[in-house]
């Protein structure tokens, strides 16, 4: 695997790119990205960089999201198969006919959505400022929320705005049983529970923090407790015992794995770098829409 990795360094430089990981890739994956984090943290990252070739590992919508900030980089998406079982390919024309049943509700997609769904969407979120930008929506209004439920009930616990929730969820998320988790808290009783909130509403309510993958790092590095249940992608275990290594982390469920985050092998990083292919490119109309509503999110939101 050494050379593997001295290869990848090696194309890296003569390609000059850069690597990014979201936190629930494989701990090999994680180790050779020059940045890692969630989805829209990673791609306004490949904004910022100065890099002329983005690998993203990660599932598709990220990599859609990077060229909807980045249309004149090249961006790699090494695993090409890598979708999201959050939604399926007909959430597109779903999403019209929702539209045309409710006209007058407001559009608003997590960003965890197809480069096509933001493009019809009032406003973009991500569950680190989902209750931020509905709260910046009229009282009156009806929103349609895309495409999580259990991230919608969240907002509309916090909120208590009008909203319709899309009839999907994040399957990893939602595999886990408030009995598991019970049985976790027995199992360690001292564990403080950091959750994300695609989580199922009756398993939220046994959590002591719930946010973001990047949330409940800087939580976990900020609290003086030295005991942790994570309730979301095994994944993120890799960054957690890499910034605290003096605490503890125990995974709420080993139900928790994305299939599609594992995807990602340090020989299609090598391939993609060699290639530059599978590269991800939004039709510029389709782009300029989308991207109307990322921008709305960060005039809210920052």
């Amino acid at each position: 695997m050494k050379n593997l990795v001295q290869e990848i360094e090696k194309l890296k430089k003569e390609r000059r790119a850069v690597i990014l990981a979201h936190v629930y890739q494989p701990p090999e994956i994680q180790a050779i990205a020059d940045y890692t984090g969630d989805s829209f943290g990673l791609s306004q990252q490949a904004a910022a960089t100065n890099a002329e070739v983005i690998v993203f590992c990660g599932v598709h919508f990220m990599a859609e999201t990077a060229a909807i900030l980045s249309p004149e980089k090249t961006i790699l998406l090494p695993a090409l198969d890598a979708g999201c079982l959050m939604f399926d390919d007909m959430i597109e024309q779903a999403l019209k006919k929702k539209i045309q049943e409710k006209p007058d509700a407001v559009v608003v997609s997590y960003v965890n959505t197809p480069a096509a769904v933001k493009a019809m969407s009032d406003i973009c979120c991500t569950s680190a400022n989902a209750v931020a930008v509905v709260e910046s929506i009229a009282r009156d209004k009806e929103i349609i929320f895309v495409p999580d439920r259990n991230l919608a009930s969240y907002v509309q616990e916090q909120t208590n705005a009008n909203i319709f929730s899309w009839p999907s969820c994040c399957p990893t998320h939602a595999r886990l049983s408030k009995e598991e988790l019970q049985a976790m808290k027995e199992k360690h009783p001292q564990a403080l529970v950091l959750m994300h909130p695609e989580c199922e509403p009756e398993v939220r309510g046994l959590a002591d923090f719930i946010g973001s993958t990047t949330n409940i790092v800087k939580e976990a590095k900020r609290s003086p407790n030295h005991e942790f249940i994570i309730a979301t992608e095994q994944g993120v275990l890799y960054q957690l015992e890499k910034a605290c290594p003096e605490k503890s982390f125990y995974l709420a469920s080993d139900k928790m794995v994305c299939s599609n985050m594992k995807k990602t092998t340090l020989e299609k990083v090598k391939s993609s770098l060699i290639q530059l292919e599978p590269r991800i490119i939004v039709p510029e109309e389709t782009r300029l829409r989308a991207v109307g509503s990322l921008k709305k999110m960060l005039a809210i939101c920052g």
